[in-house]
């Protein structure tokens, strides 16, 4: 099978990475995601979404059969490999993840961008929970990292742990900083202040 142009993703990653160590079936791919505790930063609750994946990987002869196991006890499983195409795709997408930042759209900044809709006590309330579920959140992967050296391979399998705290750390700080201020009284607006914008004279109509 030759190779088809095709996009990255993080679950074909996760999927051709797996395979580099040996060959595994969808199930098996599932289990080993959620025991790697990978399953914090790639999405694998419905199984479907690796068969889906691996169906885009064979066809663009990234993966291929390995061989079709049978056993009494289970259902017909088909377990996948590897290609030398699909190693080469793998570093190379691996490479540009890790070297290229990309424009992403994650819902939180969305939202941010029309909490005006909300009155000032609304918004505190809404950003108090979130901040106290970040803080759990955060409380987690201390535990997960707790007693994880700093060097060599305990720390290169847990970058992705680390990297998340960074973030939900200083996303927890700047939290606290606005709440404090909606809290205080400091940061404040009115719907009728704000579709005064929208008058002949706004920027909105240029």
């Amino acid at each position: 099978m030759t190779d088809a142009p095709l996009r990255s993703s993080p679950l074909a990653l996760t999927v051709l990475s797996l395979l580099h160590y040996q060959p595994l079936h969808p199930y098996g791919m599932q289990r080993l995601i959620k025991q790697w505790g990978k399953d914090q930063v790639v999405n694998v609750n419905q199984r479907a979404s690796i068969y889906r994946t691996i169906e885009r990987l064979l066809s663009a002869g990234l993966v291929e059969v390995h061989e079709v196991g049978r056993d009494q006890q289970y259902a017909e499983r088909t377990l996948y490999k590897v290609t030398e195409s699909g190693r080469r795709v793998t570093r190379e997408w691996l490479l540009d993840m890790l070297g290229t930042p990309k424009q992403e759209f994650p819902q939180f900044p969305v939202a941010l961008s029309f909490a005006l809709m909300l009155t000032p006590d609304e918004a505190l309330a809404v950003l108090e929970q979130r901040a106290g579920i970040v803080a759990r959140t955060l409380a987690q992967l201390d535990a997960a990292s707790a007693g994880e050296g700093d060097e060599g391979l305990s720390r290169v399998v847990m970058l992705e742990t680390e990297y998340q705290r960074t973030m939900a750390a200083a996303e927890l700080r700047w939290l606290t900083l606005v709440v404090e201020d909606l809290r205080a009284g400091r940061f404040t607006w009115s719907w009728e202040e704000l579709t005064a914008l929208a008058g002949p004279s706004s920027p909105l109509d240029e």
